[in-house]
């Protein structure tokens, strides 16, 4: 399996002398300036790739395989196959990638947020920090601030009451904070930053949007898309829902094996594939994933490897990468199964995802879920995980 990394750019506090160090050869890259629904221009990517590729003298190379992500435009989560000069724009985005050799897309169908977690420095016991979902927090968010007509329906009783308390003790600095965290104020993010108004008019704008309608609408976008990826030599990988299930009254329609079964059945082309988060789908206890990797594995085109640590209500945090609520060595297995069937152009890329801040980067200024010792650490578990099954195979 090919070790990759996410790398932010040129403004990115992690360096690619960092990625080096780390072990990493592949680099995951986005133009973040360029706003959702922008066009790529082949001579943007062009400028990008030299930076990562043409290192100094002496340096390990390292190579931009995978763009994550292209972001999908708003006009085509709401209106399909309609949302045609969106469409247009998205292609020729696609075309202007695969024209400096890259040749692998990851993306996200998430409707007006994008991965979303309520805590960004969570201590945990060592002194380290990770990110959190807390339902109770969100709640907080959904039926206090954004006050969502029927949120308080969307909870348990004992979801609401932990909400309400935490509203009564919500300090102005807190509250802003947490509408920041959830208004998608994340690194990678595909979607623009909202506060809680402009949160309520995005939602209102889903109003009539049912699960349904939206998985309609991601199927046209990928009728028009697959086929010309396939021409180009593309592999389309959609990222899971994260959190896997819906937000604020939003229907998610990447969330579980049924949901990436049922975009294969509408569109079979081959360029239409999945990229493995084991940190998004294992979210949700109802996910198996060896076996969603088993049952996957020719449409896996890419692979986030991380774990959380569910709690009943539905609340996570980031765990250590092998450990938590995912059996990552099961993971692995199906991966590892999947890699040696394939040709040496599309062995699986997998990048350690989300990392704890810890160590000399607790002194510094990092990413929500990208600081650099976290992610090396995962990526020196993983990597020693691999080594073992691929000797005992």
């Amino acid at each position: 399996m090919r070790q990759a990394w996410r790398w932010y750019g040129p403004h990115d506090n992690v360096s690619l002398d960092d990625v080096r160090q780390a072990g990493a050869t592949e680099i995951v890259s986005a133009l973040h300036a360029i706003p959702p629904g922008g066009e790529w221009t082949r001579e943007a990517v062009a400028a990008r790739k030299r930076i990562i590729e043409e290192g100094p003298a002496g340096r390990t190379p390292l190579k931009w395989t995978i763009v994550e992500s292209i972001p999908v435009a708003d006009e085509v989560k709401r209106f399909g196959k309609q949302a045609k000069a969106a469409i247009d724009v998205w292609t020729a985005s696609m075309e202007a990638v695969a024209a400096n050799g890259i040749k692998t897309i990851c993306y996200n169908f998430m409707p007006v947020l994008d991965w979303t977690r309520t805590d960004l420095d969570w201590p945990l016991p060592n002194g380290a920090k990770a990110l959190r979902f807390d339902e109770a927090r969100l709640a907080t968010y959904d039926i206090h601030i954004l006050k969502r007509p029927g949120a308080d329906q969307d909870y348990p009783p004992e979801v609401r009451e932990r909400a309400r308390k935490i509203f009564e003790g919500l300090g102005q600095t807190e509250a802003d904070r947490l509408v920041a965290n959830i208004g998608a104020g994340l690194p990678g993010t595909t979607s623009e930053p909202v506060d809680a108004a402009g949160m309520r008019e995005k939602l209102a704008q889903y109003g009539k949007i049912d699960a349904a309608q939206l998985r309609r609408n991601l199927i046209e976008f990928l009728e028009r898309i697959a086929p010309a990826a396939e021409s180009l030599g593309v592999r389309l990988t959609l990222h899971p829902d994260d959190p896997p299930r819906p937000l604020l009254g939003l229907p998610r329609v990447a969330s579980k094996a049924e949901d990436y079964q049922a975009l294969f059945d509408a569109v079979p082309n081959p360029a239409n594939g999945m990229c493995f988060c084991t940190g998004s789908l294992g979210a949700s206890a109802a996910n198996d994933l060896p076996a969603i990797a088993r049952r996957f594995a020719a449409r896996i085109y890419f692979a986030h490897l991380r774990a959380v640590k569910r709690e009943p209500d539905g609340s996570f945090y980031e765990a250590d990468h092998l450990d938590g609520d995912c059996d990552m060595i099961a993971v692995l297995r199906e991966l590892l199964a999947e890699d040696r069937r394939r040709d040496s152009e599309w062995k699986i890329p997998f990048r350690p995802d989300h990392g704890h801040v810890m160590l000399d980067d607790l002194r510094k200024k990092t990413n929500p879920g990208y600081s650099a010792i976290g992610r090396l650490k995962g990526l020196a578990e993983l990597r020693g995980a691999i080594r073992a099954l691929e000797s005992a195979a």
